[in-house]
């Protein structure tokens, strides 16, 4: 029968039937497996983001990717003509959602996380995970993402446990969860800036395919590993890394290595924050860098087991990383000289040939390897016994002379047979033993094949295993004795794929996806995924195999060696080795290429925590030419592994075989030479990595951070912090672009100082030399060398001291028997590697081996050195090992040093010698100053002293008055030395002059000692002014970071300064707690003030010339750097004073501002800023006239005429909070009236009252806000206080209508108070009352008169006449009173009231002339009582000093009474006049008025500001006064006197049109705004002059009123915590030490920076822009420049805004003035930083009740915003309902390019509100009005925007 034929429809049928049912088969498949590769909801839409290329995450990591591919995933396709950013990409509704999140404990938060309903990329997908994230300290953030119904594989790690947290923060303040999809932000907690999110891409986590990506906050990346990274900064061009450990070779592509490193550093920025993120899995994975910049992880199994470390430097992020995973080993200090070796030297007689060669060129040469060759058949436990007969004795032969001896094993052991067809019985015991790897039967070991042919492979995870290679390894360290252990081709490797039977097609050998390995294929070149060991299968534990063989080698070698260190040497390794091991980088080639890359890959093994490490010297593969090889050895001089090997088949490359009298020996051996003396540096440091985990080798930008030009540079490299190393690196040069950072460098060989630093330069280096460059600061111990250490360790010890710009410097030595493990004081069980994660795998190893080492026995010695300008102090800290060599320090070098000391002193103990001649070398060409022949024994400290150079320096000024001649310096028992450096001191104190310590005791809060004058030296030269030989000093110790140290005459009372301030009643008495520790020097006596966490000696006064005297007391300091800030009141050129020998007189006077004038206040305190960027403050507590010196040594010299020295140092750390310390000491700012922060108008010179009421018509036509009006002395009749000048009799009427329209009205009152009236109420009450300064009774009753501003009656004044003439004829008699007794107050507060109840009203009052002036000098007549006080035997600095301390004031010797009735002489408190004015007007104002309004003093005193503000006096109209009132004002800020500013537009001489304009622009931003011109001069208000004026004017005083909220704000801050409010740059920026110099910008506060023009005809303004997010305040733009000065351009009407992101600023609609302004909402300017977030906060109260903070009367609010949500929180709301403002405009910058539409309020707990968004995409600016929804500000509310 034939074949029946189908018809096409039947086939078409059955066609259609088949792919129907293999559709349905699939599916079938697809659905029991649970998820799949397409999607399984239709439905499914992704949300495609339109975000920037650079944050586009790859959802089609494999090959093939394609339109219809991706969409299959369920991702977004936007094909670009870039290959390189991913096509296909992940929406945004892709991952997991965060379900029950758990915080209830603090430190912890967990949640469970659900899959989201989106396509599978690789099938498996873990439907439901945990989260749990834990603060685990302070600065470690541990996270993991596991499936907790199903146990994965975790790392069994060691060293990392679980610990309790040590976080104080809770981890909220460091982490937040995105709920939906599931993500995560890491924040540095204390910028609250995002440092790791994870919410840029969905989580993936499906059981062979985990992913998570995360943005970083900048493109600084180093790390990740093992690869060759041709660069030590990544690159964030879309590279990939895989991380698999492989045997390959280095060729600089991107494929994996040996080592598995799936840890990194990023750097944020220049602050030097930084952190690391380690990922603890041992799967196989590959890291993406991508430009956004963003890292994403994909791992084929385990966990995503995350830790996050923060830093405030990289360095602490490795010590961080380093605590977790393990400490490196301090190796044993031979291991640290130069080593030699090859691959097949043939036989042991060519190995010898080779040594004996390199022996006679005398090479430091310290170890000999062999690698494979000396095995027999390369097998395992064996040696070659024809080639390598005499390998047995090798070892004592290298011994013989100080040689070590390192053979290598690989893990690989052959199943063949030995020689002769021996037993292999290393093979068969391990088969006995079950040691091998298995095959996926778990049963049959794995075969492979290796070097010596087919092969087993040990599974170091299996305890059987490694007590098999202990017991091999112990019987062949008997058989071959070695020194040290080398293991090789551990990834682990093998030469067939997989084995030899291939591998099986399982998931596990071909997973869904592989990662971008070395040649794509899992078990290429290793064992099959599937094979078997006891921690799991190959597949999770592939890269552990060499971390477990270094585990079980551990135990062999400390079976083998004992209490030995020994060393071991690894290829392979993971986190945590270098606890054990070192590593070196794998084989090279003997190319240019691979010398440079190696200095990376070293830098990189630092991160990793493997600081032992070091490159092949002059290549592994390849024949080394002479120039390379030179050059390499050169550079691997500085390797800490330093080994030069190479490969069979290649020419040999040791040094001697290029020849004895070779450029490469010569060379060569000076450096290793140079090595080898400074080992005893290099063995501190790998110390100080062991105990600290401190780096090694060390990239320029750990500790140059600051300056981005380090970033990148990977051609040098640093030994620790002080040894710069920079080799050449290219052929056929001898000069290299190097860069030298910002530091003192001096050449180590000819020890010049280099004379460039923070700038690239063409380094010459000829071809036997290499850049090698020690830092200034560093102290570097060294041993004289020899050819091996054990000789070296014999020799003498020495030092080199190179001297940083302050001339100090510091140093370490670690020192112990360079060997021993140290005692079995703790035993370490290997039960830990096999329990922590598999408990259900888990074998119990009961073997115990020793693991402490030297350190932790105490079996060492450490030295610390320190050099402060010429004393060296060499410190034994410990001394636990006494080396039995009798070492000796002999040599000390010290460099910068440009003249020869006149002597130089040794002290040992109590022993002083000086030492001779001989042995004090110093070379003048290089300034190099060497001590010789020393003998000091070593272990014991000792201090070696001379006089420091540069000389001049510390010279110490004994004759500070004009007229110095030789004859009056050695009278007064000093030097004479002329000098030609400008303004350096002739006369200057010897050594020891001074005072020494007699008795001294010390208790838990506090020192007293007593001090004796060194009565060798005569007195201080001033016969009229005795000397006081014995005095008291008590120093207490208040609080943690405040101290107070005070010197007096404990036989006879001395005055001290009345003014109270405010300290603990119980001191500080923990030393742990104090931020200082004090050290008293006994002769000459001194105290130094040591800052704990820097060692900077802060306050330093052992130094020559105390003088303590009757009339003169003088006192010096050294200064920790030479940025000082403070002392007034003077005017000073720059903020940061000029320490060039400048001295500043401080007494009080009647002066105009001037260069070294003495000014108004007297504010003995000043600010340093250390050079580590910290902060302290000093007050000196003494009110009689003294001086200052600053000299650049640098130093400050004190000089006061009277009382006692009474010091108050605060610790800070920062200068904010110096000021917040020093104001909780003198007394917190007022809070002035919220009218008094208005714009303000004055003039001397008003002629009626019609020219007030006119001024103010025309002020308010042109709608200028503006709140106060003043009058001058001008309105009282002939200047007498409390009475009105007829011409100014509506006055009073005016003042009544102008507040009743809202502005308020200040007037003048002078202290002195006419005595030439017959019917004065004022005068006549204050005299019944006895009120008025007088003489004292001894001399005379009766007041003390002097001469001001009122006038006699019945005189017309002629004001042509010459000044002091009209004085004589015109003033009247003046009294002043003395407000220090208590009844003046109470007759001051009776004539304000009067005044104000019975003559005019006033809202505040302004207080001059309270210095106190007068026109005549002393008194009307002559100065009674002792003339020294008029004119003291010291006179100090101070304008007009010729004329005596009377010169426009009372004469010295009037007496004045305190408070307690003590009688004082107006010579000491001259200085407190103003400060005893302020308090009682101000009771009198609050009393009077009783609302809080303002009261502004001339005259002011620390404390001050508790009661008043200033202004910076009768300036003039000059261009450089706008500058120096921006000084004045910052340093007033510092003072704690918030409230100031200077006359805007001058006081005297006639204001110049753009000079006033720019200076209504400037003034606009004065805290105290005020305009104020002087009598006889034109107007200078904003009506005076033209339209265009009066418009600048309105314009930029609306700005000021708009952000009145914010000042107002920030002046209670100040009030409340103390903080500025004009605030210079470098209070916010510390760190970056530009902002240390600039004073022509300020601040408001941390938001607001303001850049004024300051010059004549400029449309340009440079300016700085600190390094932060800032927006132009006009525009709402932001700004692209930070870190750097900018061109900023400056028309008229303009002057530069810019608003700090991160920052809120509460603003509001601008008025006429204050009073309708307050009625307006509220707005808020949210500044959002890079991170979007930002912050603020929102003072209210009525504006001018009393004391509404301390009763509670006001509101707080705080606002935060973050991911596009303002949150408005309530503080404190007890504000009365009338003055509750509701919610206005809020204006967001920086919102970006994305177009807002939607935006809601929600207020409390109530229903979201819709708000209308304004979105100006190309500004960035988002608009959202809450005027109409009436939300007050006393309830939370929410505005969140999308």
């Amino acid at each position: 029968m034939g074949k029946r034929k189908f018809s096409g429809l039947e086939i078409a049928l059955m066609v259609m039937f088949i792919l129907t049912s293999i559709t349905a088969i699939a599916l079938i498949v697809l659905f029991a497996l649970g998820e799949s590769g397409v999607i399984q909801d239709e439905k499914f839409i992704p949300k495609c983001p339109n975000i920037p290329n650079g944050e586009r995450v790859d959802c089609f990591p494999d090959a093939g990717a394609s339109k219809a591919g991706c969409q299959q995933r369920g991702c977004c396709w936007s094909p670009l003509d870039d290959r390189q950013v991913p096509w296909c990409y992940f929406p945004t509704n892709h991952g997991y959602m965060a379900q029950s999140v758990d915080q209830t404990d603090s430190k912890v938060v967990k949640a469970r996380l659900v899959r989201m309903g989106s396509p599978s990329l690789f099938g498996k997908d873990v439907k439901e995970l945990a989260f749990q994230a834990d603060m685990q300290s302070e600065n470690r953030l541990r996270f993991k993402i596991y499936d907790p119904h199903n146990p994965r594989f975790e790392v069994p790690h060691e060293h990392v446990t679980n610990l309790n947290s040590q976080a104080t923060s809770p981890i909220g303040n460091t982490l937040a969860v995105t709920k939906e999809p599931f993500g995560l932000t890491v924040y540095r907690k204390e910028t609250k800036k995002p440092i790791f999110d994870t919410t840029m891409a969905p989580l993936i986590f499906s059981d062979q395919y985990l992913q998570l990506s995360a943005k970083l906050p900048s493109h600084n990346i180093y790390g990740l590993g093992e690869h060759v990274h041709q660069r030590f900064l990544h690159e964030t061009n879309w590279k990939t890394w895989p991380i698999f450990t492989r045997d390959g070779f280095p060729n600089g592509g991107t494929h994996n290595l040996y080592g598995h490193y799936p840890f990194f550093l990023c750097l944020e920025d220049n602050s030097g924050k930084s952190f690391g993120v380690f990922l603890m899995n041992s799967n196989a994975m590959e890291v993406t860098l991508q430009p956004a910049p963003a890292v994403t992880y994909r791992t084929i199994g385990g966990v995503l087991d995350f830790y996050i470390f923060f830093g405030d430097t990289p360095e602490q992020v490795v010590q961080e990383f380093l605590e977790l995973i393990g400490r490196p080993v301090i190796p044993p200090y031979w291991s640290l000289g130069f080593q030699l070796s090859r691959w097949n030297y043939g036989s042991l007689d060519e190995v010898k040939r080779t040594v004996e060669r390199n022996r006679d060129i005398e090479l430091p040469y310290e170890i000999q390897y062999t690698d494979i060759d000396y095995m027999e058949d390369k097998k395992d436990f064996t040696y070659d016994k024809e080639k390598f007969k005499d390998l047995p004795s090798f070892a004592d032969y290298l011994n013989e002379k100080g040689q070590k001896y390192i053979l290598i094993l690989d893990p690989a052991i052959a199943t063949s047979k030995r020689v002769g067809n021996a037993s292999y019985d290393s093979y068969d015991r391990g088969t006995k033993s079950n040691a091998w790897v298995n095959a996926s039967d778990g049963a049959t070991p794995l075969l492979g094949e290796v070097w010596p042919g087919q092969t087993v492979f040990p599974d170091y995870t299996s305890p059987n295993c490694i007590a098999w290679w202990t017991d091999e390894y112990e019987r062949f360290y008997k058989e071959i004795k070695h020194d040290a252990l080398w293991i090789d081709m551990n990834e682990v490797s093998n030469f067939q794929k997989g084995s030899i039977n291939g591998c099986e097609d399982n998931e596990l050998n071909y997973p869904p996806y592989t990662p971008n390995i070395l040649d794509g294929v899992m078990y290429s070149k290793t064992l099959c995924m599937d094979s078997k060991q006891h921690w799991g299968s190959h597949y999770d534990v592939h890269s552990l195999y060499g971390y477990s063989m270094v585990l079980a080698s551990e135990v062999a070698m400390k079976k083998v060696f004992g209490q030995k260190r020994s060393l071991m040497l690894t290829r392979s390794s993971f986190p945590g080795v270098g606890k054990y091991s070192g590593h070196w980088l794998g084989d090279n080639g003997a190319n240019w290429n691979d010398i440079k890359w190696a200095i990376p890959g070293m830098l990189e093994f630092g991160l990793f925590g493997v600081p032992y490490i070091g490159a092949d010297v002059c290549g592994f593969f390849g024949d080394s030419s002479e120039e390379l090889c030179r050059r390499w050895m050169q550079v691997g001089a500085f390797y800490p592994f330093s080994r030069n090997h190479n490969a069979e088949g290649y020419k040999p490359q040791d040094p001697a075989y290029y020849g004895a009298d070779s450029a490469l020996v010569r060379s060569s051996k000076h450096y290793l030479n140079i090595r080898y003396t400074l080992l005893p540096y290099l063995y501190t440091l790998f110390y100080k990595a062991h105990t600290r985990g401190d780096t090694v080798v060390r990239p320029l930008m750990h500790e140059f951070y600051s300056d981005n030009a380090t970033w990148a540079v990977d051609r040098q490299f640093l030994w620790g912090k002080y040894l710069m190393i920079t080799p050449v690196l290219d052929p056929g040069v001898t000069t290299v672009n190097a860069y030298i950072p910002d530091s003192v460098w001096y050449d180590y060989d000819t020890m010049e100082k280099a004379s460039s630093r923070k700038q690239s330069v063409n380094m010459v280096l000829p071809p036997e030399k290499l850049g090698l460059h020690i830092r200034g600061g560093a102290i570097l111990p060294t041993q004289e060398p020899a050819v091996t250490t054990v000789y070296s360790r014999l020799n003498p010890m020495g030092l080199i001291v190179a001297p940083d710009d302050d001339h100090q410097a510091t140093g370490e030595l670690f020192w112990d028997d360079g060997e021993s493990r140290g005692g079995p004081s703790h035993m370490h069980l290997f039960t830990a590697v096999y329990c922590i994660a598999f408990t259900t795998r888990a074998t119990t190893l009961t073997a115990a081996f020793t693991f402490t080492e030297t350190v932790q026995s105490g079996k060492y010695t450490y030295y610390r050195f320190t050099f402060d300008k010429g004393v060296l102090k060499v410190d034994a800290n410990k001394t636990g090992y006494t080396d039995p060599n009798d070492l000796k320090f002999q040599t000390i070098t010290v460099l910068a040093v440009p003249a020869k000391p006149e002597s130089v002193s040794l002290t040992q103990g109590s022993v002083t010698t000086i030492l001779p001649e001989a042995s004090v070398e110093h070379n003048p060409a290089n300034q190099v100053l060497i001590l010789k022949n020393l003998s000091m024994n070593f272990g014991e400290s000792f201090e070696v002293q001379w006089n420091f150079i540069r000389e001049e320096d510390m010279r110490f000024n004994c004759h500070p008055e004009n007229d110095a001649n030789e004859a009056k310096c050695t009278a007064r028992g000093c030097i004479w030395r002329p000098s030609n450096v400008a303004s350096v001191p002739w006369c200057f104190y010897p050594g020891d002059y001074g005072y020494s310590v007699t008795t001294q005791n010390e208790g838990p809060t506090g020192v007293t000692l007593d001090i004796t004058r060194n009565k060798k030296y005569k007195s201080s030269g001033r016969p009229d002014s005795p000397d006081i030989d014995t005095l008291r000093v008590e120093i207490t110790y208040h609080t943690a970071d405040m101290l107070q140290f005070k010197i007096k005459d404990p036989k006879e009372k001395r005055y001290e300064v009345p003014v109270p301030l405010t300290t603990p009643d119980t001191p500080e008495a923990s030393e742990d707690k104090r931020l200082y520790q004090v050290i008293v020097t006994k002769n000459p006596f001194g105290i130094q003030i040591v800052r704990k966490s820097t060692g900077t000696k802060i306050w330093d006064s052992s130094v020559p010339g105390f003088t303590f005297s009757d009339l003169f007391i003088q006192v010096s300091t050294m200064l920790p750097s030479k940025s000082i800030y403070g002392f007034g009141e003077t005017e000073h050129p720059t903020y940061k004073h000029d320490l060039n020998y400048h001295t500043w007189g401080m007494f009080s006077k009647d002066e105009p501002p001037g260069y070294k004038k003495n000014n108004y206040g007297v504010h003995p305190f000043y600010m340093g800023l250390e050079t580590t960027a910290d902060a302290h403050g000093v007050l000196l507590l003494n009110s009689n006239a003294m001086d200052v010196t600053l000299q650049p040594t640098p130093a400050l010299t004190y000089r006061t005429v009277g009382g006692i020295l009474d010091f108050y140092v605060v610790l800070g750390p920062t200068p904010e909070m110096v000021v917040q310390q020093y104001t909780a000491l003198i007394g917190r700012p007022v809070l002035p009236a919220y009218w008094s922060l208005g714009f303000q108008l004055c003039r001397y010179g008003y002629a009626n009252d019609t020219e007030i009421s006119d001024l103010y018509r025309d002020m308010v036509a042109a709608k200028i806000p503006y709140d106060v009006q003043y009058a001058d002395i001008d309105y009282m009749e002939r200047q007498l206080d409390f009475t009105l000048n007829p011409k100014f009799e509506t006055l009073p009427t005016l003042v009544n209508s102008m507040r009743s329209e809202g502005m308020r009205f200040i007037f003048i009152l002078d202290p002195a108070i006419s005595g030439n009236e017959t019917d004065y109420r004022a005068f006549d009450r204050g005299q019944a009352q006895d009120v008025f300064i007088k003489w004292p009774k001894d001399i005379s009753d009766s007041i003390v008169w002097g001469k001001v501003w009122p006038d006699k009656p019945n005189v017309t004044v002629d004001d042509t006449l010459p000044w002091d003439e009209q004085v004589e004829l015109y003033r009247a008699y003046a009294a002043f009173p003395d407000f220090l007794r208590n009844q003046t107050a109470t007759w001051w507060h009776q004539e304000i009231k009067d005044f104000y109840n019975e003559v005019m009203k006033f809202d505040g009052l302004w207080i001059d002339m309270n210095e106190p002036a007068s026109f005549v000098h002393g008194t009307v007549g002559e100065c009674l009582g002792n003339p020294l006080l008029d004119n003291p035997p010291y006179m100090p600095r101070l304008d007009k000093m010729e004329l005596g301390l009377t010169h426009k004031t009372l004469c010295m010797n009037s007496e004045q009474i305190l408070s307690d009735g003590t009688r004082v002489k107006h010579y000491d408190v001259h200085n407190l006049y103003g400060w005893s004015h302020t308090k009682p007007t101000y009771d009198a104002l609050l009393d009077v008025t009783g609302n809080r309004g303002i009261v502004v003093t001339r005259s002011t005193y620390p404390s001050s500001g508790k009661w008043s503000g200033h202004w910076l006096g009768d300036n003039s109209a000059s261009w450089d006064q706008m500058y120096k009132s921006i000084i004045g004002m910052m340093e007033f800020s510092m003072f704690g006197i918030p409230y100031t500013g200077a006359d805007i537009c001058g006081f005297f001489n006639d204001a110049e049109y753009e000079m006033c304009l720019r200076w209504m622009q400037l003034g606009a931003f004065y805290p105290y705004a005020r305009n104020h011109n002087g009598k006889g001069t034109k107007r200078q208000d904003p009506v005076a002059w033209d339209a265009k004026f009066a418009e600048v004017s309105r314009d930029v005083l609306n700005i000021r009123y708009t952000l009145l909220p914010y000042l107002y704000t920030l002046m209670y801050e100040a009030h409340t915590k103390g903080s500025t409010v004009v605030r210079p740059l470098l209070h916010e920026f510390t760190d970056d030490q530009t902002t240390w110099d600039i004073y022509k910008q300020f601040l408001w506060g941390p938001a607001l920076l303001i850049t004024p023009a300051l010059d004549p005809g400029v449309t340009k303004v440079e300016g700085y822009v600190p390094n932060a997010r800032w927006y132009d305040y006009d525009t709402a733009r932001r700004i692209s420049q930070q870190g750097k000065m900018v061109n900023m351009s400056t028309p008229l009407e303009r002057i530069n805004l810019h608003v700090r992101g991160g920052h809120i600023l509460p603003w509001q609609t601008p008025e006429n003035n204050t009073h309708y302004s307050r009625l307006n909402p509220l707005g808020l300017i949210v500044a959002l930083n890079d991170d979007g977030t930002a912050k603020g906060s929102f003072f209210w109260d009525d504006g001018e009740g009393i004391d509404t903070v301390k009763k509670g009367e006001y509101l707080l609010n705080e606002f935060s915003v973050a991911k596009k949500t303002l949150t408005a929180k309530v503080v404190v709301n007890k504000i009365a309902p009338k003055d509750l403002l509701t919610l206005g405009v809020v204006k967001v910058w920086g919102a970006g390019l994305k177009k807002i539409t939607k935006a809601t309020l929600t207020v409390g707990t109530g229903e979201p509100q819709a708000l209308k968004p304004e979105h100006n995409v190309i500004t960035q600016e988002l608009k959202m009005d809450a005027t109409s929804s009436s939300v007050s500000l006393g309830t939370p509310f929410t505005i969140t925007w999308s």
